[in-house]
């Protein structure tokens, strides 16, 4: 328990799990056993679903161990016992959680006694009995506060009192030693006996009047009388918690269990951090946008750490030591399946039986040990382990650089051969070469800013990173003559090395960067293409839609058409050529709708790549065009070539003519059914047509022929209007028909 909680502190989690302990509701350690991965399907269930968290619990473990020898607990130990029931009863009847979860099989095999249950019923939110179960025990509280309420009343009676006004100092009640008293000057003795209980620093008395003093008295008998009723009460209610002993037991373990599950759960919601489930069959580190958690405004770490050592050099004050830690931490907070701040999809996170970490300096006056000691004692308990990460910090600390280089080379190599898994930071180049062949040995190296003269925090695998030792002392103002005789101590060949490791990684700076601007434009690239395919499917579906759509129409108005003209009747065929009129003007309409490409005042025809287009419009020295497909586009001049105006080709409607349309219609000589049939035949064919004003003659005579033509003419639903012809065109003898 304590090595877990040192390595807390170590990775400097300290604040972070604290936190963390706020959400439980009974304290506790926060490592807990079982399988992990079957938390973590119940974690996830958990995260889905809304529910209230538990009460703050106490802890029962005494409890437990007195009902276990038939003691008698108190009432508010029972009370505990019946948050813990009342809670995972409230879990089993919850309506979010359904019979197909893992929480639902979880919770179903809790089953809770019923006379257990009922215990529920005994206590209100406070913790104290209902009213209405003990009848003696509603009956005794009802007697005390009726004695209370007559103590306030016999205050009443005496602060009002007018032979008492003159000894009153105050018409205050005050409270001493937990007896409420007046406040009196000397002399009171003549109008009201009591018992002093104390007295003023101004002299005056705090009487406690006899009447209130029996009063008390009745009270104090009551709450003894009360006390032994509780007393009975708790010994029956722990009689039942007896008979269910290893049932408590069990739930206590399991409250435990779930409160460890809802406290993470809670927490990742309340900070927005994630879960990962550790990995049993891979070593490979991915973090992917993590953050330590100690950190207020970090930069995202993002590393693939797949071989087995990873080998950190780099520029001082630059981060080494803080991935050490970040990676560390991500390896002990997912083995505990605490949340933190992580891209979870994207990550991957093995499990490890053993952390170590060789980070703060072992020396201590006191025990009598240097840096150097200290860290080899470390490292013969470390030798001894299995199934581990190691962390070690600075692992030249402390002796002579040459002769730590060869020694750690060999430590390590040992530990490499037990397929430990390790983190190392150092500024020893010597070891950074020497082992840098090794296959297992991932180098990594912080990076400095030349022209900033200062860490950028960022790493670069694969390098060996210079520890900018002078250009760290100049930026903590040690005087330059100082440091130029210093890179004149250290020699031309070490600096020329220095220099040549600056270069590399510089190179390899740009590279890297170059790659990712490829990657970005490979990227753009392809979602503009898939965009075109999609715009693509989009047409040719919607081309598609409209051409069944038409079919359907044209189908719909010859149907209709053959349908009706099987009918004789007149009327029955005027009213079919309505309905193909209906028909057909739907299909006007929507061909009309169709939108028609607007004028602009600059529309150029432009070439842009493989595509034609029109210049719609000039914004910010951006040219605004629209594909011949519909697409717009904002791009630049160099990009475009002029081409010659096409006419767009317009849309024409056609509508087949009968053959042998008029635009007049002679009724003379005609009697009155044939004139009908002729004159509706002739309506219809004028709208086909596309006529808007025909011409009617049906003469004067005995009148039948112009009032039959009125009254079609009125009823016939395509005549706008109709009126008589002018004297040149037939007079009262002829009617203009407008439709």
């Amino acid at each position: 328990m304590k090595a877990y909680k040192n390595l807390i502190k170590q990775l400097d989690l300290n604040h972070f799990i604290d936190t963390l302990e706020t959400f439980f509701a009974r304290k506790k350690e926060i490592i807990f056993d079982g399988d992990k991965k079957v938390f973590f399907t119940l974690i996830e269930e958990m995260d889905k679903i809304i529910f209230t968290p538990p009460k703050e619990v106490k802890n029962l473990d005494t409890s437990l161990q007195s009902i276990q020898k038939f003691g008698v607990l108190k009432l508010e130990e029972i009370y505990e016992f019946t948050k813990i029931i009342h809670y995972f009863n409230y879990l089993k009847h919850h309506k979010q959680i359904t019979p197909e979860s893992h929480l639902y099989a979880y919770l179903q095999k809790i089953q809770i006694p019923e006379n257990l249950l009922q215990l529920l019923n005994y206590f209100n939110e406070e913790g104290r009995i209902k009213e209405g179960i003990f009848e003696n025990l509603d009956s005794i509280n009802t007697a005390i506060m009726r004695q209370n309420k007559n103590i306030q009343e016999a205050f009443y009676t005496i602060l009002h009192s007018k032979s008492i006004q003159p000894y009153l100092v105050d018409h205050q009640i005050h409270y001493i030693n937990q007896k409420q008293t007046l406040l009196l000057k000397s002399g009171y003795q003549s109008v009201i006996q009591g018992i002093i209980l104390q007295r003023s620093h101004s002299g005056f008395f705090y009487l406690l009047p006899d009447t209130i003093k029996n009063i008390y008295q009745k009270i104090q008998e009551m709450e003894n009388e009360l006390q032994q009723i509780i007393y009975e009460i708790c010994k029956e209610l722990s009689g039942i918690l007896t008979k269910h002993f290893h049932f408590l037991n069990f739930i206590n373990k399991e409250f435990d269990r779930f409160d460890h599950l809802q406290a993470r759960v809670f927490f990742a919601k309340h900070y927005n951090l994630s879960f990962i489930l550790p990995q049993y069959k891979d070593q490979q580190i991915l973090l992917k946008d993590f953050a330590h958690p100690i950190l207020n405004n970090p930069k995202l770490i993002n590393l693939d750490f797949s071989k087995q050592l990873l080998l950190i050099t780099g520029v001082n004050a630059g981060g080494k030591t803080m991935l050490l830690k970040s990676i560390l931490s991500a390896v002990f907070l997912s083995k505990y399946l605490i949340p933190f701040k992580i891209n979870a999809q994207k990550s991957k996170i093995p499990h490890f039986k053993n952390i170590f970490t060789i980070i703060s300096d072992p020396q201590n006056s006191k025990n009598d040990i240097s840096t150097f000691a200290g860290r080899m004692l470390d490292f013969s308990h470390i030798l001894q382990e299995k199934e581990m990460i190691l962390g070690i910090d600075e692992i030249e600390l402390g002796t002579d650089a040459d002769e730590a280089a060869s020694l750690y080379k060999i430590l390590l190599e040992n530990l490499l051969e037990k397929q430990a898994k390790i983190i190392v930071t150092t500024h020893h180049k010597r070891l950074a070469s020497i082992m840098a062949n090794d296959s297992r040995i991932e180098l990594c190296a912080a990076i400095y800013d030349e022209k900033k003269q200062q860490p950028t925090f960022d790493f670069l695998l694969g390098s060996i990173g210079k520890s900018y030792a002078f250009e760290t002392a100049q930026r903590y103002k040690i005087p330059p003559n100082l440091i130029s005789l210093a890179k004149k101590n250290y020699g031309e060949d070490k600096e020329k090395l220095n220099i040549l490791i600056e270069k590399g990684v510089q190179l390899e700076i740009e590279l890297r960067e170059k790659i990712q601007t490829l990657e970005k434009q490979i990227e753009e690239y392809q979602k503009k293409q898939q965009t075109l395919n999609d715009l693509k499917e989009q047409h040719l579906l919607e081309y598609q839609q409209k051409e069944r759509h038409l079919q359907g129409i044209y189908h719909d108005a010859i149907q209709a058409l053959k349908n009706d003209l099987k009918d004789k009747q007149t009327q029955d065929i005027h009213r079919s050529f309505n309905n193909a009129n209906k028909i057909l003007s739907k299909l006007q309409n929507q061909q009309q709708q169709t939108p028609q490409k607007k004028e602009f005042k600059i529309n150029d025809r432009v070439k842009y790549k493989q595509n034609k287009a029109t210049i719609l419009a000039i914004q910010n020295e951006k040219y605004l065009i629209e594909l011949d497909t519909g697409m717009r586009l904002k791009v630049d001049s160099s990009n475009l070539k002029k081409i010659g105006r096409n006419k767009t080709p317009q849309i024409q409607q056609k509508i087949l003519r009968p053959n042998n349309a008029f635009v007049h219609l002679d009724l003379h000589g005609l009697r009155a059914q044939e004139a009908l049939e002729k004159l509706d035949k002739f309506i219809s064919d004028s709208l086909i047509s596309g006529f808007d004003e025909v011409l009617v003659y049906h003469g004067i005579g005995g009148g039948t022929l112009a009032k039959i033509t009125k009254e079609f003419l009125t009823s016939h639903p395509k005549v706008v209007s109709f009126e008589d012809a002018p004297p040149n065109l037939g007079g009262f003898g002829a009617k203009i028909i407008k439709l």
